[in-house]
Parts: C-alpha cells; structure tokens; sequence
C-alpha cells in the first residue's frame, strides 16, 4: 500500500508570515510613540529605576483598633486598585506592624497617587432628593433674615429614607447652593456623618443628591462582576451590567434596603452607591431582593461597567490612613546590577554561540540567528506590554530572559540531533530534515509545555518580584515556539536544497565521516550497520550484514563483541547439512544455537 501523500512545505511563505508579524508588532510601537506615549524602550521596575515611595499610618474608624488583619486586608486592596490602574511590580509591605509603606515605579500620576492615600470609604446611602446638577441660589448670598436651620421637622425619623426628618432647610439650603458643574465640586472628600442627610454629586456632573443615613457600608460587599445581562431563560439582553454579591452580614441588611424601597417611588425607590464622597452609582430598586445578589443595570458601555465593578470591589478599606511622607527613592539595585545582569546574559549567549559553531559548524549559525530572531521578537512584546499593560521589566524578569537562552538553544540542539541521527540511518538530508523534525516536534512542544506550565504555577502563587521572573519565563517560552516553527525550521528546509548541505560538506555540520556514516556502528540487539547501509530495524538483507573491522574506532565492547561474532561467521568455512536418521537411529546433530 502506497504512502499517503506529503503536505508540500512552504518555507518562505513560512518566514515571510514570520516577517510580517514582526513589522507589525514594531510599528505598533512606533506609531503609539508618535500619537501616544509609548516608547522605544520597556519601562523598569522599581529596583531598577527607582520611583515614589509613600508612607501611610493607619487610622482606626470609631471605637475600632488596627490589627495586623486589618493592614494585611488594606494592602491587599492597595494593591488590587494599583494593579487595576495598570501599575505593575509595585511594592506595598507593612512596617513594623503598625504602618503601610507603598512604592511605585517611575513617576506615577496624580490619580494612581491618590488610589494610594485616600481612604475612600464606601457606603450605601438612600436617595432622598435628585437634582439638575447646575446651583439654583447663590452660595455667595447672605441673608441674615434667612438663616437656614438643622432643626427637624420631626422628633424621630420613621426610616432612613424620612424626608421630613433628614431634609432640614440647611440641608436644603446646601443642596441648592452646590453646583456639581464645576471640576473643583467632583474631586470628593471625606466622607460625611454616617447618621445623618449628605449632599453630595454624581461623579461625572450630571446630577446632584441629598442622601439619607448610611445603611449598608462597603465592608459587606462580597465581590461584583461585569458583564452582558441575561433573561430568566438564559438569553442574552445585549446590554451591560453590574452583578453584585453581598457578604453573610450584608445579605440581610441588603433584603431590609429593597424591602423598603421596592415600595417608594422614585427617586426615593434608588439607593446611591457613594464612594469618597461622590455618588458613583445610583440604581432604582424593582423588587425585594432576598439573597443579597442584585443586579445593576442602565445604559452601561463594556468599559464603564468594569469601571463600576472594579471600584465596588475594591473601593471600601477597613481603615483610613494620614499620609506620613511621601518621597523619591532611588533604585535598590540600580544600573550596576542591571549592568551584571545583562553581562551574565551575554557571556551565557557567548557560551551557547562558541559551543553552537564547534559542534555543528556552519549549521550552528542557524542556530546564532534563531537566538537573535527570538530576541528581537521578545524586546519588542515586552516594550508592546510595557505600553499597553503598565508592564515593568524588574531584576528577576532580567533573569528569564537570561534562562530563556538555554531554554530555546536546547530546542534547537533536539532538531540537529534529531536530523542527524536520521543521516546515520541511512537517509538523504531532505528526508531527515522532515523525518527529524516530525521526531523532534513532539520533544520540543513537550519540554515547552512543561516550561510554561511551571511558569503559570509560579506566577499564579508567587508575589512581588518573583512573578516577574515567571511572566518572562513563560513569555519567552512561548517565543521559542514561536520562532522554531516559523523561523528555524523553515531556515532548514531551504538550506537542505543546497548543495552545500545536501553534499555533506565538512565545514556544513552535517559531514557523513564526522557523523560515523561510513564506519560501522552499533544497532543495538546485535546488529552492526555496514557503512552505506540503512537501519531497518532487523530487516538487513543478509548482503546488508557484512563483516566489519573487530577494533574499529569509537566502537564500545558490545560493539566489538558484535563485530567479532560477524567476523568469526562470514571466515566459517560451509558445513554440509547434518545428516539426519529415523526414529530408531542415533540423536539428531543440530547446530548450537538451533531450536530443539
């Protein structure tokens, strides 16, 4: 039965893919250094650039202390909302139990600055007035005659949301008077009296509130999540919302919320979702809802719902902080040990270069070029990264560069061998050039998969710089199949049509004489292979298994052994067949070694 037939190889349509990948990832970085601000370099980590350090103490709400689980929970949301704002390989630790110390990378902005030291306290107030954003009086007016009074209209409020209780004519007045068009009104503040009415405005200046008592605080949110609205039946609605899950201790206060509300009409059915002062958020309730899992929708775009779910997750920190100093640090490490680092990285390319050339001659120059397609392609996705993600380059990421090196020179040495151990068989080099690389394929994408496993591991469980190590691990790993499939192997297929390379020539790395093609050689299970002969598997003609040299060179014993048995064979002289007998005559003869 005839061979299906082979995929014909298309080398340069293979590299001219590989071509164009490239040019696209460098004038993706050259056009956002023109009309963004990326640049041509990746961004460093602290311990290599240096940055801003901020030092915060812990202050404790009302009657509450500071615990050591209250600073691991703030650094824990410190560090959510600096990762969120795409800051990368930041630093936040505790210092000596009883302060937070925050640094970031490079020169951070003003708005990563302040996700930093403000407090931020979120709070769930009720709705109990909405108004057009724009002052109806003049805050500058002063009437003697009309002083404003805190006086309630009533002795006690019958709920949170009691106009008359919580609407005094100072409330009133300072509703009026506010006008959340202007910048300077929307940059929030501290929180106000949790007891108490609030007036505050929307976020983005579109409306204004007076909010009643705080009723849910932000500590009893579980989690939030974005994402597209569904029906009862499963279907898409193809609008964006909010889902929000409450903590055991939220869900009950939660149920009171829209038991009450459900029933008022608007604007006392919404509750606003205040965040350092400014209202974020302020859904209407439909319905009571019992299981502390709500739902927020309206008219939400893909980015300003994860905005909304990223600032109800990690908006509310159990403490508030006073901001002790806030100062520039210089690099803990610096260039001397960047410097080190990259050294250690080209000496070891130096080491794999030199050993390239020596063991496989000028096929080790694909193996020099490989290297510098690889490198070439991870500069440019970090510095890709560096600008789209927030992406910084620290000391141990310097490191899986460094190990990067061998990982992808070790992919390479598995195809040369691979090839030419298909040379010993016997094979032309076109043929082992496809022959090896099916063999070697599967070794290669093995050993990475395993790399970029432990990577995943490493990163997914690792904090600080070690995940830097991992992220480039695993980058580059994926680089490295990136380039033998589509730079090295292709390279081969091309260089396997010269002559140069086809004819063996000493100097090409493929040389028959060098790579024991014309001597004779073990099998293994007491085969020899007569130089010029292929391996078969045992399947050698008896012309195949001619005698060779007992003592040739490079042979080991059970290769000398082997030979000599052949040798004693082929110089026996021819025996006539053993004469046989009847059943009463003597035993048969049968040569040694014959079945019985």
């Amino acid at each position: 039965m005839a061979p299906p037939p082979r995929r014909r190889e298309r080398p340069v349509r293979t590299l001219v893919t590989l071509g164009v990948l490239t040019v696209v990832l460098f004038a993706s970085i050259f056009a956002g250094t023109r009309w963004g601000d990326a640049s041509l370099t990746p961004n460093l980590a602290l311990d290599l650039e240096g940055g801003t350090q901020i030092i915060l103490e812990p202050v404790p709400e009302a009657q509450g202390t500071v615990t050591s689980e209250t600073i691991n929970q703030a650094i824990a949301v410190i560090r959510q909302r600096v990762d969120a704002s795409g800051v990368a390989e930041a630093e936040i630790t505790s210092q000596g139990g009883d302060k937070i110390v925050v640094a970031l990378p490079g020169r951070p902005s003003e708005e990563t600055l302040d996700l930093v030291r403000t407090s931020a306290q979120m709070e769930f107030r009720p709705v109990l007035v909405m108004g057009a954003a724009a002052a109806t009086t003049d805050p500058d007016a002063e009437d003697a005659d009309a002083e404003p009074s805190d006086e309630p209209a009533t002795a006690a409020p019958t709920s949170p949301s009691d106009i008359a209780y919580f609407v005094t004519p100072a409330v009133q007045a300072r509703f009026d008077a506010l006008d959340c068009t202007l910048p300077e009104n929307r940059t929030g503040g501290a929180p106000g009296d949790p007891d108490t009415a609030f007036v505050a405005c929307d976020q983005e200046g579109f409306a204004k509130y007076i909010l009643g008592p705080v009723e849910i605080p932000g500590a009893d949110i579980k989690s939030a999540t974005s994402g597209m609205g569904a029906t009862s039946t499963g279907a898409s609605t193809g609008q964006w919302v909010v889902n929000l899950e409450f903590t055991g201790a939220g869900t009950p206060k939660f149920t009171e919320v829209t038991t009450r509300l459900a029933s008022q009409q608007a604007p006392l059915n919404q509750f606003a979702v205040v965040l350092d002062a400014l209202v974020i958020s302020a859904p209407s309730v439909n319905e009571v809802i019992p299981n502390g899992q709500a739902q927020i929708s309206g008219s939400f775009t893909r980015e300003s719902a994860a905005t909304l779910a990223n600032q109800l997750n990690f908006g509310s920190l159990p403490i508030s902080f006073e901001e002790q100093s806030i100062q520039q640090i210089s690099a803990t490490l610096g260039s001397e040990q960047l410097e080190k680092g990259l050294l250690a990285g080209i000496f070891g390319l130096l080491l794999v270069v030199v050993y390239s050339l020596f063991q496989y001659r000028t096929l080790g120059l694909v193996t020099v070029a490989s290297l510098l397609v690889a490198a070439v392609v991870t500069y440019g996705v970090i510095t890709l990264l560096s600008w789209l993600q927030g992406y910084r380059l620290s000391l141990p990421g310097v490191a899986g560069l460094i190990v990067a090196i061998g990982i992808t020179a070790d992919s390479f040495i598995v195809y040369f061998e691979r090839i030419r151990d298909e040379l010993r068989d016997g094979r032309s080099l076109g043929a082992a050039i496809d022959k090896g690389w099916e063999r070697a394929r599967r070794t290669i994408l093995a050993s990475d998969a395993v790399n970029f496993t432990a990577a995943i591991v490493l990163y997914l469980l690792a904090v600080g710089g070690v995940r830097g190590f991992a992220f480039t691990l695993g980058l580059t790993t994926l680089v490295d199949l990136l380039v033998v499939f589509l730079f090295t192997h292709p390279v081969m297929i091309l260089l396997g049509r010269t002559r140069f390379f086809a004819d063996g020539h000493p100097a090409s790395g493929l040389d028959p004489r060098r790579l024991g093609v014309d001597v004779a050689r073990y099998a293994g299970r007491g085969r020899v292979i007569t130089p010029g002969q292929r391996d078969t598997a045992g399947s050698q003609s008896p012309a195949a298994r001619e005698p060779v040299a007992v003592g040739a060179a490079g042979m080991t014993i059970a290769e000398r052994r082997a030979a000599a048995r052949a040798a004693e064979a082929a110089s026996a002289p021819p025996q006539d067949d053993p004469p046989t007998t009847g059943t009463d005559g003597p035993a048969d003869e049968r040569p040694e070694g014959s079945d019985r």
